[in-house]
């Protein structure tokens, strides 16, 4: 903690000096120093601070918004962009992470590239409970699952490592999902591609039942996974959000902020040749890792 003699010090710089100075800080620490003295919280508060912590594109980015939003200050701006806000009419959202100040998208699932979509013997789109967008799809009955978003770095915070994940839940009828392992991977341009494989069911609570079930369905399970391959790659689970959906982490990559690439992410079962069905689909996140 910082003695009389230094706070007075402190005291002496110009505030823009002492905006400078917290810029190189994070906005918890600004928020903390705030409590230091009179002239510092009149510099924690500035908008030419909150300005530098806001992303570059902030302004374009308040321009997609579906609902303006009103803020006195940049302070205010910043922290209500830690809700996730619905841009680019209603197809996206976009935050900032409550950690490390980057940027976050979610891509509706209308804004996802899914096989046989717009068919409505296989897929029904509806809203959903407790969902983000308008609304989401449902599937019916397929034996072609593929799954596909895409996003551009230049739209991401720069020298940042994201992982991306696939919103889902499953329907009380979900059937054919957990046959055989689906494919994830995250290619960014033609010079990195993130794989694996995840088994598509919600994750026992009762491990005698799931011990019981690997006994059942050993022989079966491990012919039809010897059609997918997996060298190199991660075999990940359903993770509960807590927030009513489950996510599939798909891979991660790094946005250098430098090249605009092409980031493809995609979930893919296509070698079983059966039939699955009662998977909801919200859309695809991107969120710092």
């Amino acid at each position: 903690m910082a003695d009389e003699s230094e706070i007075m010090k402190l005291d002496l710089l110009p505030e823009d000096c002492i905006v400078q100075l917290l810029s190189f800080t994070s906005p918890y620490d600004v928020c903390h120093a705030s409590l230091v003295s009179t002239m510092v919280r009149d510099a924690a508060i500035s908008d030419l601070l909150w300005e530098k912590f806001l992303p570059s594109d902030y302004r374009q980015i308040i321009s997609r918004l579906v609902l303006p939003i009103n803020f006195a200050s940049k302070k205010e701006l910043f922290l209500k962009l830690f809700s996730p806000l619905l841009i680019d009419g209603g197809r996206k959202t976009f935050s900032i992470d409550r950690i490390s100040s980057k940027k976050c998208y979610m891509l509706s699932a209308r804004e996802l590239s899914i096989a046989w979509s717009t068919n409505p013997l296989y897929w029904c789109w509806k809203p959903l409970l407790h969902s983000r967008f308008p609304e989401g799809v449902e599937l019916i009955m397929v034996c072609w699952l593929e799954i596909k978003g895409k996003i551009n770095t230049r739209m991401l915070s720069p020298r940042t490592t994201y992982g991306a994940y696939l919103i889902v839940n499953l329907a009380g009828r979900a059937f054919g999902l957990d046959s055989l392992p689906s494919e994830i991977s995250v290619k960014v341009g033609g010079d990195h591609e993130s794989k694996g494989i995840v088994l598509i069911r919600r994750n026992y609570t009762n491990s005698r039942k799931q011990e019981l079930e690997r006994v059942l369905m050993r022989h079966r399970a491990e012919t039809l996974r010897s059609r997918v391959d997996n060298r190199g790659g991660t075999e990940r689970a359903l993770c509960d959000r807590g927030d009513g959906w489950l996510e599939i982490e798909l891979g991660e990559f790094y946005s250098d902020g430098v090249n605009d690439k092409e980031v493809t992410m995609c979930l893919r079962e296509v070698k079983g040749e059966h039939l699955k069905g009662g998977l909801i689909v919200e859309g695809m996140e991107l969120r710092p890792k």
